[in-house]
């Protein structure tokens, strides 16, 4: 096993140096969607891409918008079934409310829909001081995963967004949080929901929430994410849709029009960035006894492929040779030669895992079997392979 973890390291060190890298944010020279928005941007979820932006990185209030980082924390960090309650901090809390009882208990994954969907102040304290101990250690977690993200131009001073100095972000890190978020099932499932109902502890009837995002009922194929208002930031919203396999999202802050605004950023997206299929899986490497490990798909205009360079980075075959040979069979490591890294324009868009003809080529991972926090477990040391495989080599 010793001599087996070597050589993984082997292989893995150039990947966890390219792992490193974000994704650019490239544009195109095509005019964008004229918009209400004090700041604006449009991402493509699955490559992270930002599409479009308008004042993209000025630091502004984002009010409820907070709460898609308070979700996505409350998700890797807790537990969805374990019971919240509603302490004298979080109840009665100001603003947009479930109007929970002091004392109420409710799990974490009904409070996570009552905070997304129907904006709940008092649920996002609730849920702060249950997965953070308190809400300052939840604070805590949130900009540590913000500096995780690569979230340069946003600091967190609480879970629920109420006007607080120094509590702000942009349009462009707002858009990375969510394309971030939107990898997670369990937020993206709670997101896309209309209505929910949940067990009331104090009265004979449930609770039922009607989602305020009107995008979900406004635009074809929307499935997210997320509104916000206060007297200083004005509105905001986050939205996402996905049309023929491809999901974007888009940002405004400061928007008196956001719902038309969104449609005509979507609109943008889908039909001046659809995903172009850049390699299949299991495709020949020319002149080369490899093939490629997954496909790659990227948002790309018009007459922007030609600009695409690929180049192929192979591993030191020497360090697969202490491989055993039961392991070869189902060990993803077995016959991995390099990765082909893809540009466009001089900058880095992704990278795909190359393998030697006729070894053993892993399925593309799971999204559960990538989600190292609070869904889904690592049982296994080959899930775990799994997992930092499909991690490390994912654009």
């Amino acid at each position: 096993m010793r001599k087996l973890m070597k050589a993984i390291v082997g292989m893995l060190m150039p990947v966890l140096l390219f792992s490193t890298m974000s994704a650019p944010s490239v544009q195109a020279t095509i005019t964008g969607p004229s918009n209400h928005a004090q700041s604006a941007a449009l991402i493509d979820v699955t490559s992270g891409r930002i599409l479009y932006s308008k004042d993209g990185d000025k630091e502004l209030r984002i009010a409820s918008l907070t709460k898609i980082m308070t979700a996505i924390v409350a998700i890797e960090e807790g537990k969805l079934d374990a019971k919240v309650k509603v302490n004298p901090s979080a109840f009665a809390k100001e603003g947009s409310s479930l109007y929970l009882k002091l004392g109420e208990e409710m799990t974490l994954e009904n409070m996570l829909y009552g905070l997304m969907l129907r904006s709940g102040n008092d649920a996002a304290s609730a849920i702060a001081e249950h997965v953070g101990g308190s809400e300052e250690g939840f604070v805590l977690l949130m900009n540590k995963k913000a500096e995780q993200i690569g979230l340069t131009r946003s600091h967190f001073l609480n879970p629920h967004g109420l006007d607080a100095e120094g509590h702000y972000s942009t349009a462009n890190d707002l858009a990375k949080l969510t394309a971030y978020a939107l990898h997670n099932p369990v937020f993206k499932r709670i997101v896309a929901t209309e209505n929910k109902s949940a067990p009331n502890p104090n009265e004979s009837w449930e609770y039922s929430w009607h989602n305020k995002n009107k995008m979900l009922r406004l635009y074809e194929g929307a499935d997210g994410v997320k509104t916000g208002y206060t007297k200083k930031a004005f509105r905001c919203l986050v939205s996402s849709a996905t049309r023929n396999g491809q999901q974007l999202a888009a940002v405004t802050l400061n928007d008196g029009d956001d719902w038309n605004d969104h449609a005509k950023m979507l609109d943008f997206g889908f039909e001046h960035f659809p995903l172009v299929e850049i390699a299949k899986q299991e495709q020949p490497v020319q002149n080369m006894e490899l093939v490629t490990g997954r496909g790659f798909k990227y948002p790309l205009a018009k007459g922007e492929e030609e600009n695409i360079n690929k180049k192929l980075i192979l591993f030191d075959k020497r360090a697969q040779t202490n491989v055993g040979e039961k392991e070869q069979s189902t060990d993803p490591s077995f016959g991995l030669a390099g990765r082909i890294d893809m540009q466009l324009k001089g900058e880095s868009i992704g990278s795909i895992p190359v393998y030697y003809k006729g070894s053993y080529i892993p399925p593309e991972p799971k999204v559960e079997d990538v989600t190292l926090g609070g869904i889904g477990e690592i049982t296994t040391w080959l899930s775990a392979w799994k997992a930092v495989l499909g991690r490390l080599l994912s654009p």
